[in-house]
């Protein structure tokens, strides 16, 4: 977590973007991004200085000798004007070039502009990114993260942010090792990425590797992991995929921020019948766990869909082709996680049916999870569940039973200012999710209860929790109408009173 003042901290940069003309939230976060990863280019080479000159031999250096010029300790250092003018003509050619040759970001930077106009916005921005604590362990992935979170309104597809203690619920539901590959189909900021690397580094830290930043903060070393598993943490295991460059520049810069020098970002579509032409290893059965929140967009035209996607379920509905492709790119075992609209789970229309038929004969339907309307505010109102489930491995698996649970608060007020609360749903959502095969929550006036798939399949495959949750009423008393008219007619006795009165001290 990160303090008040570093908050006010950025509150004050996106404050100076706003004031100077950028306005766009992700205009400004990228313009932001892009002077982060400036003086972080920096900092790595100072410490490659130092190291040099500790072993006394030469190491790999980003800047050579007539590049001194571009390091960001000398950019900051300028007068506006010139510093702007060498942005423009140098420095951010630079910066493109260093990101095509050494990591992700460099895939999405040929198309990137730099769209800071003003010297004057240019040099106060400098000094304030200048002044964030981008060298101190996880603070800066946690900065960044905050950043995000003034993304408020969804994109043109339907996109927007899913909030970071959701991805952390979904996330531990599926026990993510570190050999396993994991993919978001509809990436966005590489929230869903983050959230997994995070959980992981968490699990598989001792306490006796942990040490405590100078902002407070736990620094995970990984001490638990082996050398080949920080490799592939680094360069294999996290994959995103999305058709909004902007959006993919930020993912790869969220996730370097997290350690991951190397994620496996791609522009692409991934319900377009070009996806697995141009990614036929990543296009079927080839990750272990997969976690979503994809755009609920509406409808598409048959022909931008994938033919394969189109062979199992007949639609349109974005939200259920989403779901076909998961299963599709799911190794047999694989793990899902995914936000669905409430009308993916009880939807009348034929391709509804039919996805949920699959879900429960097909597969393991894991869990049903309600979240209460407010989730998603501000950016939408609209109601959503979680489904869990796995990707069946062959002709004897199917669901026996679905274990349902009823988030009433997710700890956060659910209008469009999400204050924090006492009431918080989740916690015993995770402890109850251990034992959740047994037969432990049978009660359905509990939050958390099970449901056999045969009582499912004959109320036509409905998965809201309405549909199998028990209401208890509770038997309200009221006082007999004589005396509620008798309080009236006394309220409104004192009423007439207090206006009399009122009109004596007019005269």
């Amino acid at each position: 977590m990160i303090t008040g003042e570093l908050k006010s901290r950025i509150d004050r940069l996106w404050e100076a973007f706003w004031t100077g003309g950028i306005t766009n939230p992700l205009t400004v976060i990228e313009q932001i991004s892009y002077l982060m990863f400036c003086r972080m280019l920096d900092i790595r080479e100072t410490t490659a200085e130092k190291k040099e000159a500790q072993l006394g031999k030469s190491v790999t250096k980003l800047f050579n000798s007539e590049e001194q010029h571009l390091r960001w300790s000398r950019l900051r250092h300028m007068e506006s004007q010139a510093m702007l003018e060498l942005m423009q003509s140098e420095v951010f050619p630079f910066l493109r070039r260093k990101a095509e040759q050494s990591n992700a970001l460099g895939k999405f930077m040929k198309d990137a502009n730099f769209m800071i106009q003003k010297a004057t916005l240019l040099q106060e921005a400098v000094e304030m990114v200048n002044n964030l604590p981008l060298a101190k362990g996880d603070t800066k992935g946690d900065l960044y993260e905050y950043l995000l979170s003034k993304l408020t309104t969804a994109g043109i597809n339907g996109q927007f942010r899913t909030p970071r203690h959701i991805i952390d619920l979904m996330v531990r539901l599926l026990d993510i090792q570190p050999d396993e590959r994991v993919a978001d189909p509809s990436a966005g900021t590489g929230g869903f990425l983050v959230g997994a690397m995070q959980v992981l580094m968490e699990k598989n830290s001792s306490e006796a590797g942990t040490t405590i930043s100078e902002e407070g903060d736990k620094i995970y070393t990984g001490d638990l992991l082996t050398p080949q598993s920080r490799k592939f943490i680094e360069n294999e295991m996290f994959y995103g995929f999305d058709f909004d460059a902007t959006m993919l520049r930020i993912a790869a810069m969220n996730l370097m921020l997290h350690d991951v020098p190397n994620p496996q970002i791609y522009y692409q579509d991934t319900l377009s019948g070009t996806f697995s032409e141009r990614f036929p290893n990543a296009s079927e059965e080839y990750f272990d766990v997969i976690l979503a929140n994809p755009p609920f967009k509406g409808s598409l035209d048959y022909d931008s869909v994938s033919q394969d996607l189109l062979g199992r379920i007949k639609t349109k509905k974005t939200e259920l082709l989403f779901l076909v492709l998961m299963l599709r790119l799911l190794k047999p075992g694989g793990r899902c996680a995914c936000v669905v609209p409430d009308g993916v789970l009880f939807g009348s229309s034929k391709a509804h049916v039919a996805l949920r038929k699959m879900l429960l004969e097909e597969h393991q339907l894991e869990a049903v999870i309600s979240l209460p309307s407010g989730v998603f505010k501000p950016y939408a109102g609209v109601s959503t569940g979680i489904i869990v489930f796995t990707k069946g491995a062959g002709s004897n698996t199917g669901t026996q039973q679905v274990w349902f649970y009823d988030v009433q608060n997710d700890g956060y007020s659910l209008d469009d200012r999400r204050n924090p609360i006492d009431e918080n749903d989740l916690p015993d959502l995770l402890d109850k999710w251990p034992d959740y095969k047994t037969q432990k929550h049978a009660d359905r006036k509990e939050k958390a209860f099970f449901v056999p798939t045969k009582e499912i399949r004959d109320n036509n495959f409905d998965l809201s929790i309405n549909r199998y949750k028990e209401i208890v009423y509770e038997e309200e008393e009221y006082d007999p109408p004589k005396v509620i008219l008798d309080e009236l007619e006394k309220l409104e006795r004192e009423i007439v009173d207090g206006l009399k009165e009122l009109r004596g001290m007019l005269k």
